[in-house]
């Protein structure tokens, strides 16, 4: 059942400093390339007011504001400076910039950060956030009885201290150039020391919770102490979980709401014409994947994973599923606008005579594979599993199609079932997407993947601080993943969005989708 929540409104009560100049050395930086980048966009001088409505995609009645487990879009979002905030912030360009934290300094080996705090931030009960805030909230993802989903993120950390109430220091196991962006993670928000029960959503974001009922509704008003400067424009969000794609399309397009999430690729020039419309298009990196088992027969077998790897036509897939709203994806989760991307592996085409090589190398001819999807994993997961079931059967794999329910796939059928449809957004750099996707402890490893040589390699590169030999080692991380990996990555999706003419932003991100799943912060209506 959905647990209704009621959060009390009155409970309120009452420089940049520029990164380290060894940053660029040690490569802490993973901006975007430019070609890539959005630029200004339905820019004009932001206004404050007005309720936002948004028909979103995603919500489900077991969801929890317990960042531990966060596992969809919206509970994700309300840690990006919505309800709570992280100490860092990505830019548009892909830069790690501070937030709660004011500033960091590092060692010249990059294994101790002083991260320093900002002063006078307040959370939505008047409390004054603090060091001793910051290091329970760090702390919390370090124990392992609650099994956090950044857990193998957090595992670099050896210790970590307040040095009063504005200062922590964080000693590392080891070298991390790109430590600051770990702290940029939508489940590493900072809340109260001590905190237990997280679905009031208490914070120092934008906003506070007015209204939580899981997968139904949000509602939220402006928190009038915000801490930020020209953020945070709407009086009110209220948000309506909307899973069906049409419904969604219907609720934008009569003007029930103002922005939807995840619209349909095939009908999205539709709404580009709409004069009432416009979508927000980015290239970013929301790699749409099918991970497979590798602990689990028959997907032990590499034989048998590299079988199903060449029976799936990734160009048919982008054409149809994306409407070329993306790119090709070549089984590998390092998107083509980060850091280090291995851009000269060759791209893997759809060739059915290596998959009937490889799956009678297996010995599983005849076998029936058995693809579990929901559309609410992305929009058109049931078509894109359709479609691949054709071409998988032109390479000689029956492959079942089995449609779950929407609600509740991330916790019964996601990292359980053996062959199965996912998503991820790109991180900001090849080691956090790589540590949290695939490093061998991660709980979120959902190919229950183990390899040695990369284990390794994944701690080398993360303390390399000579730049050619780091993308040497990300290379070949990529390289093992691809050929080696129990996860197929056919194409690569633009982050895609659409809202009404009267909301107005200024170069989305691409790094998640909703201007990395900051929106409700960063976007207002026109005057």
């Amino acid at each position: 059942m959905s647990q209704k929540t009621s959060v009390n409104p009155d409970l309120n009560g009452i420089s940049r400093r520029k990164f380290l100049a060894m940053g660029a050395a040690l490569g802490a930086s993973a901006a975007l390339p430019g070609s890539f980048l959005t630029k200004s966009v339905f820019a004009s001088t932001p206004m404050q007011g007005g309720t936002l409505k948004v028909g979103m995609a995603g919500g489900s009645t077991t969801e929890s504001l317990d960042p531990a487990t966060f596992d969809d879009v919206f509970v994700q979002m309300t840690s990006l400076g919505f309800l709570r905030n992280p100490l860092v912030e990505i830019d548009h360009k892909g830069n790690a910039v501070p937030e709660l934290a004011q500033s960091w300094e590092a060692t010249p080996n990059a294994s101790r950060w002083i991260i320093n705090l900002r002063k006078g931030v307040e959370f939505h009960n008047g409390k004054t956030m603090d060091a001793d805030d910051v290091v329970y909230s760090i702390n919390y993802h370090r124990d392992p009885a609650r099994a956090s989903q950044i857990k193998t993120l957090v595992d670099t950390i050896k210790s970590i201290k307040k040095d009063g109430p504005n200062q922590i220091i964080i000693e590392l196991k080891g070298a991390s150039a790109d430590f600051p962006y770990i702290l940029a993670s939508q489940r590493m928000p900072i809340v109260p020391n001590g905190t237990a029960n997280f679905q009031d959503g208490l914070g120092t974001g934008g906003y506070q919770l007015v209204e939580y009922e899981p997968g139904v509704r949000v509602l939220a008003k402006r928190f009038p102490n915000y801490w930020k400067e020209n953020r945070a424009h709407f009086n009110e969000i209220d948000i309506t979980f909307m899973s069906d794609v049409t419904a969604r399309t219907t609720a934008l397009m009569t003007g029930q709401v103002d922005v939807i999430n995840k619209p349909d690729r095939k009908t999205a020039h539709l709404l580009k014409r709409n004069p009432k419309l416009k979508l927000v298009d980015v290239p970013g990196g929301l790699l749409y994947t099918f991970p497979m088992l590798c602990d689990t027969k028959p997907y032990t077998d590499n034989n048998l994973r590299m079988a199903v790897k060449y029976s799936v036509d990734r160009q048919q897939m982008l054409d149809t599923i994306l409407q070329r709203y993306g790119t090709l994806g070549n089984d590998h989760p390092i998107a083509p606008i980060v850091k280090y991307t291995a851009s000269d592996l060759p791209q893997r085409q759809y060739d059915p005579d290596k998959a009937k090589f490889y799956l009678k190398k297996a010995g599983m001819e005849g076998y029936e594979f058995k693809l579990h999807t929901s559309d609410a994993v992305f929009s058109g997961a049931l078509d894109a599993a359709q479609l691949w079931q054709e071409d998988a059967k032109k390479a000689g794999l029956k492959m079942q199609v089995v449609k779950e329910p929407k609600d509740g796939y991330w916790d019964n059928v996601w990292n359980k079932k053996p062959f199965s449809a996912a998503y991820w957004f790109a991180r900001a750099t090849a080691d956090w997407i790589f540590t949290q996707t695939y490093s061998g402890t991660t709980p979120s490893n959902d190919m229950h993947w183990q390899h040695e040589r990369f284990n390794k390699l994944l701690v080398e590169a993360r303390a390399e601080l000579n730049q050619k030999k780091r993308g040497e080692l990300y290379f070949e991380m990529q390289k093992i993943v691809r050929d080696e990996g129990g996860v197929v990555i056919p194409a690569i999706a633009n982050m895609v969005d659409a809202t009404t003419k009267k909301v107005m932003f200024e170069n989305p991100s691409g790094n998640l989708e909703l201007d990395g799943l900051r929106f409700c912060e960063r976007w207002w209506f026109d005057s």
